[in-house]
């Protein structure tokens, strides 16, 4: 992280949370310079996090540039976790004091199955299910990826991001519950060989293949 990156979120956070606002009335609530917000606002547009839109109210032609304010994009919300990231991960701390975490991570896992299966067709090829799989995965955010393993015996399922990667950080138990999820959506036993919360760069799940060839239901 670089030592601009913590006042840039704080740029960003008052942009989601009072938007439209000004570049002046950035500087007086942050205490920064006009010169600096102009920076960080900078840096935020070109990341695609905020976009400048004129000022709301009536405005005068022919007296200038009329004034600008800035508003959060979709993936500016997005890009914004950190502080609610905190929150679950208190959360399920405190759930997991009170007893009820256990309870709590199998209700999320049975929500993941169920939409997961509403994809997947059973009664496809196991390859094919596996493709529907990874498709509902990436819709959810996990950008996943198939790719057949040497020998035709097993395919290998990547997941190249985490959408709830802080909280599984904090509860081993969420990447568990994941992989049964996955398991029952797909109908077959499936091996959990790596996770992004484990420290590994990608999610990879091995799932073996009732024979070479690859389309075994």
């Amino acid at each position: 992280m670089s030592a601009e990156e913590p006042t840039r979120e704080r740029v960003l956070d008052l942009i989601v949370s009072e938007g439209p606002v000004s570049v002046a009335e950035l500087a007086d609530d942050l205490c920064l310079t006009p010169a600096g917000i102009r920076r960080h606002l900078s840096h935020l547009i070109g990341l695609g996090h905020i976009v400048e839109r004129e000022a709301p109210g009536r405005h005068e032609r022919g007296r200038g540039r009329p004034a600008r304010c800035y508003v959060a994009t979709p993936e500016g919300q997005k890009a914004l976790t950190s502080a609610y990231a905190s929150v679950a991960v208190d959360a399920l701390g405190f759930l997991r004091k009170a007893g009820g975490l256990e309870a709590f991570v199998a209700e999320e896992a049975q929500r993941l199955e169920r939409a997961l299966a509403e994809r997947i067709d059973q009664s496809a090829p196991l390859v094919d299910r596996v493709d529907a799989l990874a498709a509902a995965l990436s819709d959810r955010g996990y950008a996943a990826s198939v790719r057949p393993l040497p020998g035709g015996f097993a395919l290998q399922l990547c997941q190249g991001h985490c959408p709830v990667l802080t909280v599984a950080e904090a509860s081993p138990e969420w990447c568990e519950a994941e992989t049964r999820a996955l398991s029952r959506a797909l109908g077959v036993h499936v091996q959990r060989l790596s996770t992004l919360a484990g420290g590994a760069h990608v999610c990879t799940t091995n799932i073996p293949l009732a024979m070479a060839g690859g389309r075994q239901s």
